[in-house]
This record gives C-alpha cells, sequence and structure tokens, in this order.
C-alpha cells in the first residue's frame, strides 16, 4: 500500500507540473499622459579659469557653466547621494565630512541661453520630456500588455 500511494503522489506532481501553460505576449506601446519641462541654470566665473588669454577664460567659463546646468538637471531628474560621516572624542566634534554626488545621462536637453553676467558665465538649460520620450522610443520602447494567448 505505501508503494501505490507514493506512486500517486508522484503522478499528481508530475501531472500537476505539466499543467502549466505555455503563452504567448504581446505588448503595446503607452503615452504618458503629461510632459513636463525642466530648466537648470549654471554659472561659472571668469576670473577663477585657469588662462592668461581673457578668449581663453570666456571659452572656459561657458563650457563650465554648461556642465553645471546639466549638472543641476541630473540632481533634479536622479536626486543627489549624500554621504556624511561624523567624529567625536570626549563628547566633541573632531571630524565632520559630507560628499555630494549625482550620476546619471542626459538626453535631449538643450542650451536656451548662454550669456556673460559681470564675472560670471550663465548657461540656461531646458529640457522637454516630450523629447526625452521620443528619444527613448528609439532605444527601450516601454510596454504594456496588448494580448495573452495560451496553448
Amino acid at each position: 500500500m505505501k508503494v501505490n500511494s507514493a506512486m500517486v503522489l508522484m503522478g499528481t506532481l508530475l501531472l500537476s507540473a505539466c499543467s502549466v501553460q505555455d503563452r504567448f505576449v504581446q505588448y503595446e506601446t503607452e503615452a504618458p499622459t503629461s510632459f513636463p519641462v525642466l530648466t537648470a541654470v549654471g554659472y561659472a566665473t571668469l576670473d577663477a579659469q585657469p588662462s592668461p588669454i581673457a578668449a581663453q577664460r570666456v571659452l572656459m567659463a561657458m563650457q563650465a557653466s554648461k556642465i553645471a546646468a546639466y549638472r543641476e538637471l541630473a540632481e533634479q531628474i536622479y536626486g543627489q547621494q549624500l554621504n556624511a560621516s561624523s567624529q567625536l572624542a570626549d563628547w566633541l566634534l573632531t571630524h565632520d565630512q559630507i560628499t555630494a554626488s549625482v550620476s546619471g545621462v542626459i538626453r535631449g536637453a538643450r542650451v536656451v541661453k548662454t550669456y556673460p553676467a559681470g564675472d560670471h558665465y550663465v548657461t540656461e538649460l531646458e529640457l522637454d520630456f516630450e523629447q526625452v520620450w521620443a528619444l527613448r522610443q528609439q532605444f527601450n520602447r516601454p510596454q504594456k500588455v496588448r494580448n495573452v494567448d495560451y496553448f
């Protein structure tokens, strides 16, 4: 009797494992309902640029302000990673350190304005998420389930 009940149990397990159905899933792309537009401003000082030639300092400040604006956009999209540490000795703060970083890829941003403002250079960027979505469609098509056929 024990052999028969064990065989019935094994047969039931095998049959239940075979009852898993194969399926074919079709996807359909779905567009977002709204697209925000983000703006960012980057600043760089002209005098702090490491060149004796004024025209080179302007070009360096232009590039530095553009990078600062891209960093601000990345902070808005991805957030900032903060790491902090503090050390105490005899209930006195002996060392306090905070580091911040941001990491991400920005596609589709456009320079709205770049201009000198006193001893600084300013770059204004704009990121329209409708264009980001269109660019993303070409590389990674987000999808939703349209139909599932079981066979």
